[in-house]
């Protein structure tokens, strides 16, 4: 029975990566075995979810690299959010947009079209199945730029470190713990950047409150809460959507937190993740599964195979993180409800709170009773605007991605890397942000055990300083 289940998930991976982008190399790449979890159970052994993994290399904690004048960018998938980013890139002074691979050539074109337009030398064209690893290998590429399913951020941000190239990759960079330790190994290893983009860590109200907690604003922060709640179910049916439908593969197969870090991210930097506590563990639930089946059965028909599909995914999950120094963390997730689009970002302290969705919304002691009135809210705000959003925030808005914190975010990685600086967000926070999704799958799995999460840092939390509030002046 046991050899018919293996046979089967080795079937079904193949099948996913033909369906997927797997087909561009994905499965030569040494050590990605463990991007078969992707369509079977977890496979981590949940008691040893906690032990140190031996280290393979220096720590990068603070790792500042030689100054680059020109950053040169090798962009890997240009379908949603890559040509988002091709717009926002070519708008950043030393910058050069080297190159541009996609296995759907009209999305290579595209982007070089945006280029053409702007008056912009086109970028080199990569569109076989095996040129991204070509691309990485290239030495004329100093960033690889990943903006590609899931499933392949791991193995090109591995392979891109190898070869000798600084990494930024879309969120979640890992979807198991042997793609998270990978990671970090890696950039240990070869002393390169790895960075996942969390944009969300860059909206200008994130920025706001982690200025205004850095300055004691809120107290001693000791709860915060995040999600990401959005009605996804359209996009995951649409066969024009999300690349062969990968992401309604993900819903089929798995139930936990997918996509844990536009809520975590910002939270957990405002709480100092990594940087003088760390996750210690985890409880995750989901619900039942409803809305993938109801919106197949509306749209398709009750007996439709959309509709006799069996989807995984729990409709609301829920898992509350647990920090060293007790402090405690509730992340959300829900992509098949009908409800409003929530990232929630709500942060509690001793002396007052915020809050992002619906409204934002502050209160503070002695009166946090009721919230702010506008007069005195806006007084806030005003009085700790982040130094980024003051200084880029309107040129953001301008440019766009996300109402301007893309540009931010891609703004900033830009301009830490021209002047040698560390970057906002490293590895270990690649790493920790991104091991909820399969820790919170391990949780619910086993009736919502609680569940130990790494420390992907080895201990070097402990004497690293939060994030600062950095500037680019």
């Amino acid at each position: 029975m046991k050899e018919d289940q293996n046979n089967n998930s080795r079937r079904d991976f193949l099948k996913m990566a033909a369906l997927g982008g797997a087909a561009l190399g994905l499965t030569s790449i040494p050590g990605v075995a463990a991007a078969k979890t992707l369509v079977g159970e977890t496979s981590t052994d949940i008691k040893k979810t906690g032990i140190l993994h031996p280290s393979k290399g220096k720590s990068v904690m603070g790792l500042a690299c030689a100054p680059l004048k020109t950053v040169r960018i090798g962009l890997i998938g240009l379908g949603m959010r890559g040509s988002g980013a091709v717009d926002r890139l070519m708008q950043i002074e030393g910058v050069e947009l080297k190159a541009f691979c996609d296995v759907v050539p009209n999305n290579v074109k595209s982007g070089n079209k945006q280029l053409s337009k702007a008056g912009i030398a086109e970028a080199l064209e990569f569109t076989g199945e095996d040129d991204w690893k070509r691309l990485c290998e290239r030495d004329d590429i100093d960033l690889i730029y990943t903006c590609t399913p899931w499933y392949l951020h791991t193995p090109i941000a591995v392979y891109a470190m190898k070869h000798g190239k600084h990494v930024a990759t879309e969120v979640p960079a890992a979807m198991s713990l042997a793609e998270c330790w990978q990671l970090v190994d890696t950039a240990e290893e070869t002393q390169r950047h790895c960075m996942m983009l969390e944009n969300c860590c860059y909206d200008f109200f994130e920025l706001a409150t982690l200025n205004m907690a850095r300055n004691g604003v809120f107290g001693d922060i000791y709860y915060a809460e995040g999600a990401y709640d959005h009605d996804l179910r359209s996009l995951k049916f649409d066969k024009n959507g999300y690349y062969h439908m990968w992401r309604l593969e993900y819903s089929k197969k798995h139930n936990g937190n997918l996509y844990p870090t536009h809520g975590l991210g910002p939270i957990a930097q405002i709480m100092g993740i990594n940087r003088g506590d760390r996750f210690d563990y985890l409880t995750s639930m989901s619900t039942n599964q409803y809305g993938l089946s109801l919106y197949a059965k509306n749209n398709y028909g009750a007996d439709s195979a959309e509709a006799r599909q069996t989807y995984k995914l729990g409709d609301m999950n829920s898992t509350v993180i647990r920090t060293i120094n007790g402090k405690t963390i509730l992340i959300q997730h829900d992509t098949t409800s009908p409800r409003p689009y929530s990232r929630i970002h709500m942060v509690s302290g001793t002396k007052g709170m915020a809050v992002k969705y619906p409204d934002m919304r502050i209160a503070l002691a002695p009166e946090s009773h009721e919230f702010l009135p506008k007069d005195k809210y806006d007084a806030l705000m005003k009085q700790y605007e982040h130094p980024l959003a003051r200084q880029i925030g309107e040129k953001a808005k301008k440019v766009g991605g996300h109402g301007g914190m893309d540009f931010i975010m891609d703004y900033r990685l830009i301009y830490c890397l021209r002047n040698g600086l560390p970057l906002d967000q490293d590895v270990y926070d690649a790493a920790t942000w991104s091991s909820i999704v399969e820790l919170s799958e391990l949780s619910v799995t086993n009736r919502s055990t609680s569940v130990d999460v790494p420390d992907f840092t080895r201990g070097a939390f402990k004497n690293a300083k939060p994030w600062p509030i950095v500037t680019v002046d």
